[in-house]
C-alpha cells in the first residue's frame, strides 16, 4: 500500500479498524516519508539478508525493509494492529508478522526457523520505555545477527553512543560497547511522528563485534562493577563499588590498585578496559 506516511491515509486506516493509540505501549507512528527509507537502507537490509523488526506499528518501516530484504519478520505486541498490518502489507509476500512480546520471544529459535541461510539484522522503531531492555536482550543473548539499527529517544542515543571516559557515558554505554560498536546515523524530530512525542529521536546502529574488545574472567561480575560504578556516579569509584557491591573499602582499594585505577576516579572517567581490569582484580582477590 502506498502513502503509508500520509497522515490522512493513516487516520483513514486506523479509523476503519477502530484503532486508538496506546500511551502504555508508547505508540507513535512515523509520518515523515523520508525517515523509513533511509533507516531501512542504512540497516543493512538487502539481497541475502533477513530482518527482524520490533513493533511495526502500521507497517511503514516494514514495507521499506521488505522492498530491500529477502525476508522480514516483524514482532508486534498489540493484537489490534494485526488486521491493520494484514491490509497495509498485503502487497508483500516476504513479510511474516509474529504476535508477541519481544522480551519473551525465543529469538534464537525464530532466527533458525525463519531465516535459514540468510544474514540477519535487526531494525526497529523502539518504544522509549523498553529501549534499554530490548537492546540488552538482543546483545546478551549473543544472537547470530550482524547489526541492530534502532530509533530511540535522542538522549538515549547520546548515552549509548557516547565515548567511554566522557561525562556523557553511562552504564549502558559501557555494557553496549562490550558487545558492539555504536554510532548515530541521523536525528529525527518529534514532528515526524503521529502523535508527536515530547522529545526528538535519533537512529543509531550497533555493529556486533565478532569478539569482545576486552578479556574478563567473569562477565557477570564486570557488568555488576559497571552498574555499581554508575549507580552513584558522583562518588569516587572506591565509594561507589564499596557501597553498591557491599565490599570493604580495603578489598576494593586493593583491586583498584591491582587494576591501575585511581580510587578517586569517577565512573564516567573509566574505559571499558579499566572496568574489565577492576572486575578481574576483584575476581582474583576473591579467589584467594
Amino acid at each position: 500500500m502506498d502513502r503509508l506516511s500520509d497522515i490522512g491515509t493513516i487516520k483513514s486506516i486506523l479509523s476503519r479498524h477502530g484503532f486508538s493509540f496506546s500511551k502504555a505501549l508508547g505508540q507513535n507512528f512515523l509520518v515523515n516519508p523520508n525517515v523509513c527509507p533511509e533507516m531501512a537502507r542504512l540497516s543493512g537490509a538487502g539481497e541475502g539478508v533477513g530482518v527482524i523488526e520490533i513493533g511495526p506499528g502500521i507497517g511503514v518501516l516494514t514495507a521499506e525493509l521488505a522492498k530491500l530484504a529477502d525476508k522480514v519478520v516483524s514482532i508486534e505486541l498489540d493484537k489490534r494492529l494485526l488486521p491493520v498490518l494484514d491490509e497495509t502489507l498485503a502487497g508483500f509476500d516476504n513479510v511474516t508478522i509474529v504476535n508477541g512480546d519481544v522480551m519473551e520471544v525465543d529469538l534464537r529459535k525464530l532466527i533458525e526457523e525463519e531465516f535459514e541461510e540468510l544474514d540477519v539484522v535487526v531494525c526497529a522503531n523502539l518504544p522509549y520505555y523498553i529501549t534499554s531492555p530490548v537492546i540488552m536482550k538482543l546483545l546478551e543473548e549473543r544472537l547470530p545477527i550482524r547489526s541492530i539499527t534502532v530509533m530511540v529517544q535522542k538522549e538515549a542515543a547520546q548515552r549509548i553512543t557516547a565515548p567511554l571516559g566522557t561525562r556523557a557515558a553511562g552504564a549502558v554505554t559501557a555494557s553496549v560497547s562490550y558487545y558492539a560498536e555504536a554510532k548515530t546515523l541521523f536525528k529525527v524530530s518529534a514532528g515526524s511522528f503521529m502523535p508527536p512525542p515530547k522529545v526528538d529521536s535519533a537512529v543509531i546502529r550497533l555493529d556486533i563485534r565478532p569478539q569482545p574488545p576486552v578479556s574478563v574472567s567473569d562477565e557477570a561480575l564486570m557488568f555488576s562493577v559497571i552498574r555499581a560504578s554508575f549507580a552513584q556516579r558522583r562518588k569516587t569509584i572506591l565509594n561507589s563499588l564499596s557501597n553498591s557491591l557491599h565490599l570493604g573499602k580495603g578489598d576494593v582499594s586493593a583491586a583498584l590498585e591491582k587494576a591501575g585505577v585511581s580510587p578517586t576516579a569517577r565512573a564516567e572517567q573509566l574505559t571499558l578496559g579499566e572496568f574489565a581490569a577492576v572486575a578481574n582484580a576483584l575476581h582474583e582477590n576473591n579467589g584467594k
